[in-house]
């Protein structure tokens, strides 16, 4: 209740502000101010343009130099990565040069054609052949885009059944994730949200009596072996989420109600991409500000020093906490993704 009474007052405010911006107008009326521009108004007004256009060049060479080497363009750790990477670099490139053009054209035309006393705008009513220029360039460009761009997709989603992927499920629900491999048999054993039993612990409602779900595995913390390609079949419980895993250039949306998948081939394990010079660097920035904010980090019970690890993240606004939905990711050697394996319970052995 008290909020509505604050909107209503918020709005009776903004009302009455508008009735009097009217009043002052009417007001006006009869004076000799005139609110029509005069040659120094566009005079000003011209070089206020020139002066803005030279101001966001100043603003991007500058974001270029401090924030430009875009790291996300630099650690990718899967086998598709570089072909996403290369995408998104040509993208830029080409948004980066026609923003350049046309801003200048923009404030530069605004600056030249400016307003002047007995001067006559020439305009054409029509012109064919400009219009076909600046039709078919577009049209070109984004095509050449988009065409790249779909081979580039249907090159990561094509997966090679010959090379055997490791399936696994990524099971989403508000907030957290759950990861489920498909054991030995490498086939995930069905499941449904109608038999979910929290009283068994059968969270994520796999069929007990489905004989492929007996070496399945459920685990809160997903491990990869590097060069192995995994399939991952992607459910949600509740709402949309999106599962994003950024380093692998990886992303897809959980529906409610049907399976969804993506897949890839870590080529970075987690220790490797840890030695890297720029994850070195970011890293040694990062602990150097939490170190300035100890005590409210320690507060919050987060540890103080951070080590980076790959994450499985939400996409997706998906509610209050989606800011906090993510799982770890491990990228790791056959030997020790095996050793870890072993020590993981089947899905019957973790039923209550």
């Amino acid at each position: 209740m008290t909020a509505l009474f604050t909107i209503i007052i918020v709005l009776f405010v903004a009302v009455a502000l508008w009735q009097m911006v009217k009043i002052f107008d009417l007001a006006q009326v009869g004076t000799t101010d005139s609110q029509i521009a005069d040659d120094q108004d566009n005079k000003i007004n011209g070089y206020l343009m020139m002066g803005f256009l030279v101001f966001i060049y100043v603003m991007t060479i500058l974001c270029f130099w401090f924030i430009g080497d875009l790291p996300l363009l630099s650690n990718a750790a899967s086998e598709h990565g570089s072909e996403v990477d290369n995408l998104m670099v040509i993208s830029m490139v080409v948004i980066f040069i026609v923003q350049t053009i046309t801003q200048f054209l923009l404030h530069y035309f605004a600056f030249k054609y400016k307003g002047e006393k007995g001067k006559k705008a020439f305009f054409y009513a029509d012109n064919n052949t400009l219009e076909f220029i600046w039709t078919i360039i577009p049209v070109i460009v984004l095509a050449g885009l988009i065409i790249y761009g779909l081979f580039t997709w249907n090159d990561i989603m094509n997966i090679d059944e010959d090379e055997d992927p490791m399936v696994i499920e990524l099971y989403a629900q508000q907030f957290n994730w759950k990861a489920r491999y498909s054991g030995e048999d490498n086939v995930l054993g069905k499941a449904n949200v109608r038999l979910i039993d929290i009283d068994r612990s059968n969270i994520l409602g796999v069929d007990e009596e489905d004989p492929n779900a007996v070496d399945d595995v459920i685990v809160t913390e997903l491990h990869l072996p590097v060069g192995k390609p995994v399939v991952f079949k992607m459910r949600s419980q509740d709402v949309l989420h999106s599962a994003y895993m950024p380093h692998f250039r990886a992303q897809m949306n959980c529906v409610p109600g049907m399976v969804t998948q993506f897949g890839f081939t870590p080529t970075v394990t987690t220790s490797e991409m840890r030695e890297t010079p720029e994850m070195v660097d970011k890293v040694k920035g990062i602990n150097e500000l939490r170190r300035e904010r100890a005590a409210a980090i320690e507060e919050s019970g987060q540890d103080l020093i951070y080590e980076f690890d790959y994450l499985l993240l939400c996409n997706k606004i998906c509610g209050t906490s989606h800011y906090n939905m993510q799982m770890k990711i491990i990228v790791e050697t056959q030997e020790e993704f095996d050793a870890w394996m072993k020590e993981q319970k089947t899905f019957p052995n973790s039923l209550n």
